[in-house]
This record gives C-alpha cells, sequence and structure tokens, in this order.
C-alpha cells in the first residue's frame, strides 16, 4: 500500500512539474485561438458592412450602420490586440459586450436554459475572454514584454532627491 501511495504522490509531483512548466501555454492558445477568430470576422464584416448592417436591421438594433460599423471595428482591432498579447485586459471587454450582445439579440431563441446558454460558441468565447480578462496574456505576449521592461525601468531610476548613478 505504501509503495501505491508513493507513486501517486511521485506522479502528482511530475504533473505538478509539468503543469508549471506548461504554464505559458494556456493563456498562449486562448489568446491565439479567440484573437484569430475576432480579427478573421471583424476583417469579413469590414469587407461587407452592407450586408451587417441588414442584419443588423432584421434583428431590430438602434442605428444599425453605425453598430455594425463599430462592431465590426471594435472584432478586428481587439481580435488583433489580442492576437499579440497586447493590452489584453482592455480588448476583451469589447468583446466580451458584443458577444452578449449577439447572444441575446441573434441567439436567445436558442436558449431554453442553463444547459444551452453555456452550449453556445459565444458564450465559450466569453468566458475565454473574462479568463483572458482577468489573468492576462501570460508570459508570451507583448503585455509581458511591456510590462518586464516598465519593471526594469522603474527599478533602475534612482530616488527623488537621490544624485544619479551618472553623477556620482
Amino acid at each position: 500500500m505504501n509503495r501505491i501511495v508513493a507513486l501517486i504522490a511521485t506522479l502528482a509531483g511530475l504533473a505538478e512539474r509539468v503543469g508549471n512548466a506548461l504554464q505559458w501555454l494556456s493563456p498562449a492558445l486562448a489568446r491565439l485561438t479567440v484573437g484569430l477568430v475576432f480579427l478573421q470576422s471583424g476583417w469579413g464584416k469590414l469587407h461587407d458592412l452592407e450586408k451587417v448592417t441588414n442584419y443588423f436591421t432584421q434583428l431590430g438594433l438602434a442605428a444599425p450602420a453605425f453598430q455594425a460599423r463599430l462592431a465590426s471595428t471594435a472584432e478586428f482591432v481587439c481580435g488583433g490586440l489580442l492576437l499579440i498579447g497586447f493590452a489584453t485586459r482592455f480588448a476583451a471587454v469589447p468583446l466580451i459586450v458584443i458577444m452578449c450582445v449577439a447572444i441575446r439579440t441573434a441567439l436567445w431563441e436558442q436558449v431554453d436554459g442553463i444547459g444551452s446558454l453555456v452550449g453556445l460558441t459565444e458564450f465559450a468565447y466569453i468566458a475565454l475572454l473574462v479568463w483572458l480578462g482577468t489573468n492576462g496574456a501570460g508570459p508570451v505576449s507583448l503585455d509581458w514584454l511591456v510590462a518586464r521592461g516598465w519593471q526594469h525601468r522603474v527599478s533602475g531610476r534612482a530616488p527623488m532627491g537621490a544624485p544619479s548613478r551618472a553623477a556620482t
């Protein structure tokens, strides 16, 4: 019995080490997947705004031409930001709003309970976007590089009132 417990503990430790070593992978895959989906969707919509406007008109949205441009541009720009991992937490917010509006206006008839709601692809996008918005883009992103550069820059400065390194 002790051998089984020891084997389980060893396997659990191995799984934890592998998981820690691959911690960068989850946010990178989430960003690349969702970013690419929205970048392509926004690009397609921007190149056929009349079709999007007509669809928004059928849905009964107010100011359909304006909303078509706004949603298409937000999808394209925010999708691109997610793809490169820059301003990820900010880029996630408009995309979450767009997905909520899409569910409420275009897909609400398909929702008859929590199971059908969470089964929607748009809901999966919302879940990934909320996760990226709360946890950030991860270490394989421009956000991480900018934050590291900013921290390095701040930590390299002398405190106020102290002589600079150049003066000593």
